[in-house]
């Protein structure tokens, strides 16, 4: 790579699990005599397995400085990047669909974007821009014309697709293959790659294969490298021979024969869905019932890019717990076909081969050359079943297949196979079980009996691994279930005079949740200037950029001379003293140049509150303690496992419980009161009581943490190009580590790949990690960080705790509230201080509680330091005041959304701490959301299908939003800015905020075209840099465009004053005039702009102040669909009012409002972070987080921005929306939780519950507890967090 330069293709987690590395390989079919064209993740490819492939990378594809595709203009346009560091991926995975599908189907679009995640965008402009391309998309069909041409119906380009397609099937088919690789792949030489510790072979006939088995039986056969890949970064794991058998014949053989389909152990799953979709339309259906099972799981099994990848050899010979085919192929009686230098054999895919018994098993000189999977029969049926922690792209919590053959033309048993995944080490049978069913007639006394052998068969004790146990054994006889409702419904079709249909209770069991997309957009004002781009949807200013790669991030920086790459030691320990460090193993490492600790930091090792270095003992699992600097990364990183710690133990506090118990707290106690509390008590009909529990949230920003830092030749001065949002905070912290003063430390930031409040505080500290070696080194260092790294190290979102007493009327008035809030802050002070004060700021929500008392404790734990993250504290106290809304209206048996109007804010009023507001806008938004969901004809549709259907329920919430922005001390909110004009007219704006994917430059770039009245295409932006805008505060709090537009503005209409004289004396002259004759008569064309800042502050002894400069509003409507069998729920419609007073930017506000709704959908009901015992975080890499997918956004998104609304106090009447919708993301929350409540009331159970955050599949279902649950486990009952 460092020889071409090309940085288009990102690394993002190491592990396949995000399409941020995704690249398109093809390769020559010599069967075939074709290209095949499918996109790869690139972090796992071995470079040996890509002899004889082409690879096209995102420049490959278009670029600026030659022709962009229109893959990627459509993309920028319809505003489908925000910070960019995942577009390159997205482009990549859907120019591999193009290619093989000229006109895909809308499912091809959304499953070729399954293995791509995105944390900015909230998925639904990406999906619109490629929607273009689908084949049934154009809204002018038939008529000669094509709907890309109309600018008002959407995301407009000038590439109409059929132009689109002829020009890529002319221009780059033809080319991407080059004709060398076709004859080198008919001569089929074997290929032999050698480095220091492995040798990789490649045969091309299957005897020498199994020759080289013969003689290296230990020695992995690998394809697709989706399972050895993941243990890429194990500097002592490794093979000496690996055999790499993609290019043998036999093994991609695909053939119909008269038992079955024969498909060959290398065929990739892509490529086996492909064959069963084209295969199972020419077989009579009664054979196609296992290939229907198999496609089943096969659209739901990881992503595009491993599914092109994985081979069905590896996935069988593998034998993952978790793999969602071998139960299926395994219940069918598929059939491995062997061979090995003694001969060929076969055996069958059963229970006992995936237990590995020695008789059933492979043996270490043979090879699986093939799958039979043989046709079902007329009196067969068999289903598969999986349930993960998000629908697509996610290892399954448990799968199943299940199959059932009756004596022809009854119901009686013959034969019965029952197998699932995800609850020992590998695949287990029921077949026990089996056995004692067999002759049994398929009826609900078998069922019974079923279910009671399975869970006595299948064991889970409590401590098993993966814990869920309760939720794993629910699901084994959920699955049963369904399986005995689909025989009976099967039965019924094809004796239908024979067997009853099912009841429409027992029919809402059957079939799965899937989605589906829509969208809408913001109409500008018709009276405005047209050459006023203010108010306008702007594309992003590196829209085009983030899609061709040329976006240049802080690892894409090119290497310069002598640089080093850094590697840290971190901390196993939770709590401890360090008693000795032991470098010298580590120093012997080839290519290691030093080991920088605490004693080589010349000034001063971070800050008052947190080391850089651990000295004396650590406080966390992740502290850094030392780092390695080498010559490249791999011998960094092995030299950091060869440095040996020796700690003493302390006793760790872990969860908010243990620091409530120590008494161990962060600051002291934040307290509001409002009124007089115990009156309201006594005044009310009736008072309950409560609690909630939030777990916490990674940022999960798809660009790790990075920063080079290049020592300068004189006076000490250094670059340090970091991925910030406070990069004076960095310029301090590194000049006082390296005892320097700040001016000699130059911080640069071009972008940020996204960071939502995850990178104000930690880079700062790993640019003093960097800098510090650099000083030490003399030498450039290099400093970015892994996936798994960066999130063991990094703390996110706090968890929550809070317990609630409230007071009301019969009517659903609140009279008085007493909430108690708690925070895990971890093991430094960071940013938990100012969000536990948030929290209890903002608590009251949209909602006047007259007599109130609301008490804030952030806890110190021995766990990574949480800090900032998107709504600071809001999204934790929204759904806490929100839970007391429900609880009240449970208990009063009102509707939920008329105890929220009767609480809401009416008129002009005041906050708890004395902070006047009108609450107009509230309302405004509140109706405009009823009438724009149709909310309460839908929630009548709603009751109506849940009175229909006993095992599926829908749900409806409702959810207002009062929003404070900004920062409660004025100091936050001072800005600056230096515009210079140059000669030619052209104008450079710098400012002190950072893009972050938000925009910011974008609308800089707007302001200062309407401020100068010039084109936008006159003015650039460069950087932002600590040598021309000094002392920036951090870009945050919603506010860092607003404060910095201000400054901009004032640079600007300094400018524009100093033109006057010239512009009156020449009124038609042109701006290049003007600017000419200007610089003639000596005016300056360089000003600084500043903006002093909002003026707020709070008074925590009187409680009383200013706190925020003003209040945003919005509300939305959510309706989901629940499975409560399983858990799985879709979001079927989300409808949002945002009040954003005039939009500077509509494109960008949306995709804001967007995008923080789906990181907020993600916190309430999905992303869930684990810790063992000893406080390590278990969830570090996106096998084992999910954050939301392409599968995860509502079918029906709709965005409103409320019109004819005002702010007076920011620029141009804008309202900052970059964090507002995150919390409305709990409308989904509360939407679940509706339709869990009438499961709860069909099954009379009491509808007075909570539900804790996330509400996951497990907490979903067991909720709604039934026979099965009762079955499973003790009474359920939620856990507490860390």
């Amino acid at each position: 790579p460092f020889a071409v330069h090309l940085s288009g293709t990102k690394y993002g987690c190491g592990v396949g699990g995000c399409g941020a590395c995704t690249v398109m390989l093809s390769t020559y079919d010599p069967i075939a005599k074709k290209i095949r064209h499918h996109p790869a993740n690139s972090c796992l490819l071995p470079i040996s397995s890509l002899h004889g492939a082409a690879v096209t990378t995102v420049e490959g594809v278009g670029s600026i400085k030659n022709r962009i595709n229109p893959i990627q203009e459509r993309l920028a346009k319809c505003h489908g990047s925000q910070c960019g560091f995942c577009t390159p991926g997205m482009v990549m995975s859907i120019y591999a669909l193009l290619r093989n599908h000229v006109k895909p189907s809308m499912e091809q679009i959304i499953s070729a974007l399954d293995g791509n995640l995105c944390r900015c965008t909230g998925y639904r402009p990406i999906i619109d821009s490629y929607a273009s391309f689908e084949q049934t998309c154009c809204q002018l069909r038939g008529t000669g014309q094509c709907c890309l041409d109309q600018e008002e119906l959407g995301c407009s380009s000038s590439v109409v697709i059929k132009l689109f397609i002829l020009t890529f099937l002319k221009t780059y088919k033809s080319l991407s293959f080059p004709p060398q690789r076709i004859v080198q792949e008919q001569q089929r030489k074997t290929l032999i790659f050698c480095s220091k510790r492995t040798t990789w072979i490649s045969p091309s006939t299957l005897k020498e294969l199994l020759e080289l088995k013969a003689k290296y039986p230990k020695a992995p056969l690998v394809v697709g490298n989706t399972s050895l890949g993941l243990k890429k970064n194990d500097c002592d794991a490794y093979h000496p021979v690996i055999l790499h058998p993609l290019r043998i014949p036999e093994m991609q053989v695909f053939s119909i024969t008269d038992d079955g389909i024969v498909i060959g152990a290398a065929c990739c799953l892509a490529q086996l869905r492909d064959i069963l979709m084209e295969t199972i339309p020419k077989l009579p259906e009664e054979k196609t019932k296992i290939y229907q099972a198999l496609l089943q799981q096969l659209r739901t099994l990881a992503g595009e890019q491993i599914r092109s990848m994985a081979s069905l050899g590896g996935h069988v010979v593998s034998r993952g717990s978790a793999w969602d085919l071998n139960p299926i192929l395994s219940a069918g009686k598929s059939v491995l076909n062997l061979a090995s230098d003694g001969g060929k054999r076969q055996i069958f895919l059963n229970d006992q081969f995936l237990a590995g018994h020695k008789h059933a098993d492979i043996e270490p000189k043979e090879v699986i050359v093939s799958v039979l999977i043989p046709y079902s029969t007329k009196d067969e049926f068999i289903s598969a079943f999986r349930q993960a922690d998000r629908q697509k792209n996610a290892f399954s919590i448990v799968n199943a297949g299940l199959r059932v053959l009756f004596s022809p033309g009854t119901d009686t048993i013959v034969d019965l196979s029952i197998l699932y995944g995800g609850i020992g080490s590998t695949t287990l049978s029921a077949r026990k079980s089996c056995e004692k069913l067999i002759g049994r007639q398929w009826n609900d006394q078998m069922l019974s009996e079923a279910c009671k052998l399975v869970l006595e068969e299948i064991s889970l004790p409590p401590s098993a691994s993966g814990g869920k146990v309760e939720y794993r054994r629910t699901l084994l006889v959920s699955f049963l279930f369904r399986f005995y409702l689909e025989v009976l419904h099967g039965l019924h079709q094809m004796y239908p005079f024979r067997y009853a249909e099912l009841s429409q209770d027992k029919m809402s069991a059957l079939g799965m949740l899937q989605s589906g997309t829509h969208s809408c957009l913001q109409d500008v004002d018709p009276g405005q200037s047209p050459q006023d781009p203010v108010g306008r949807p702007v594309m992003h200013q590196s829209g085009i950029k983030h899609t061709t790669g040329e976006a240049v991030y802080i690892d894409d920086i090119r290497p310069v001379d002598g640089e080093l790459s850094l590697a840290v030691v971190t901390s196993v320990k939770a709590h401890a003293k360090i008693k000795s460090i032991d470098i010298s193993e580590a120093l012997q490492v080839p290519g290691v140049i030093n080991v920088v600790t605490a004693k080589d930091v010349p000034g001063k090792n971070g800050n008052d509150e947190e080391e850089a270095f651990a000295k004396d003992k650590v406080i966390c699992v992740g502290q850094i303690i030392c780092a390695v600097v080498a010559e490249t990364l791999t011998q960094a990183k092995c030299g950091a496992k060869k440095v040996k710690i020796a700690y003493e133990d302390l006793q760790p506090v872990l969860t908010i419980k243990d620091a409530i118990k120590h008494n161990s707290y962060i600051t002291k106690e934040r307290k509001l009161e409002k009124g007089d509390i115990e009156k309201g008590f006594k005044s009310a009909d009736k008072i309950i009581e409560g609690e909630l529990h939030m777990g916490g949230q990674e940022h999960f920003y798809l660009e790790t943490n990075s920063v080079l830092v290049i020592p300068r030749m004189e006076d000490k001065e250094m670059d340090v190009y970091v991925s910030t949002q406070h990069a004076t905070d960095v310029q301090k912290l590194v000049a006082s580590a390296l005892n320097l003063q700040s001016n000699k430390i130059m911080c640069h930031t071009k972008r940020v790949g996204g960071a939502f409040g995850g990178k104000i505080t930690k880079p700062s500290f790993f640019a003093v990690i960097a800098a510090v070696a650099a000083n030490k080194t003399g030498r450039p260092v290099r400093f970015a960080l892994e996936r798994d790294m960066d999130m063991l190290i990094t703390g996110g979102r706090h968890p929550f705790f809070g317990k609630y007493k409230v007071g009301f009327m019969k009517d659903g008035r609140i009279m008085a509230a007493d909430f108690q809030c708690y925070i895990n802050g971890g093991c430094t002070k960071d940013e938990s201080e100012l969000v536990i004060e948030y929290i209890v700021l903002k608590v009251d929500n949209a909602y006047n509680i007259p007599n109130l008392r609301v008490r804030g404790h952030a806890c110190k734990t021995n766990l990574p330091s949480n800090t900032a993250f998107r709504g600071f504290g809001f999204p934790q106290a929204g759904l806490f005041v929100e839970t007391c809304i429900v609880a009240v209206a449970t208990k009063t048996g009102l509707p939920h959304e008329k105890v929220r109007e009767i609480n809401m804010y009416k008129g002009v009023n005041r906050t708890a701490f004395k902070e006047k507001f009108d609450a107009e806008n509230l309302w405004k938004c509140w109706k405009e959301c009823l009438v724009k969901s149709d909310y309460h004809s839908r929630k009548t549709k709603v009751e109506e299908f849940n009175r229909k259907n006993y095992w599926k329920k829908k749900g409806i919430a409702i959810i207002p939003m009062k929003f404070s922005v900004g920062f409660n001390a004025t100091y936050f909110h001072q800005a600056g800015a230096l515009v210079h004009i140059y000669l030619d007219g052209s104008v450079l704006v710098t400012h002190g905020g950072i893009e972050l994917g938000q925009g910011i430059h974008t609308k800089m770039l707007q302001i200062a075209s309407r401020e100068l009245k010039i084109p936008l295409s006159y003015i650039h932006f460069c950087e932002t840099s600590s040598t021309t805008v000094p002392n920036g505060k951090y870009t945050a709090g919603s506010v860092g465009t607003e404060i910095n537009a201000r400054a901009v503005q004032d640079a600007c209409q300094i400018l524009w004053k100093r033109l006057d004289p010239i512009r009156r004396k020449n009124p038609k002259g042109k701006w290049e005039d003007w600017i000419s004759e200007a610089h003639k008569k000596s005016i300056s064309l360089s000003a600084t702009g500043y903006f002093k800042g909002y003026v707020t502050d709070m008074n925590w002894e009187s409680k009383k102040g200013h706190a925020f400069p003003y209040f945003l509003y919005g509300a939305a409507c959510s309706e989901v669909e629940i499975d409560c069998l399983t858990g799985a729920h879709k979001n079927i419609r989300t409808d949002i009012v945002m009040d954003a007073s005039f939009s500077i930017n509509p494109a960008i506000d949306i995709g804001q409002i967007e995008g923080a709704f789906i990181q907020g959908v993600g916190l309430y009901t999905l992303e869930e972070i684990y810790f063992s015992p000893e406080g390590e975080q278990l969830t570090l890499s996106p096998d084992t987080y999910k954050i939301p997918a392409v599968c995860d956004i509502p079918e029906q998104f709709h965005v409103y921005l409320l019109p004819n609304s005002c702010n007076s106090i920011a620029i141009y009447s804008s309202k900052g929306v970059g964090e507002a919708g995150f919390f409305l993301g709990s409308s989904v929350f509360f939407a679940i939780r509706d339709a869990v409540a009438a499961a709860r009331k069909e099954r009379g159970l009491p509808l007075d519950f909570t539900l804790n955050s996330p509400l996951t599949v497990e907490r979903i279902r067991m909720a709604c507890d039934d026979i099965f649950t009762k079955m499973c486990c003790e009474p359920w009952y939620t856990t507490c967090f860390q």
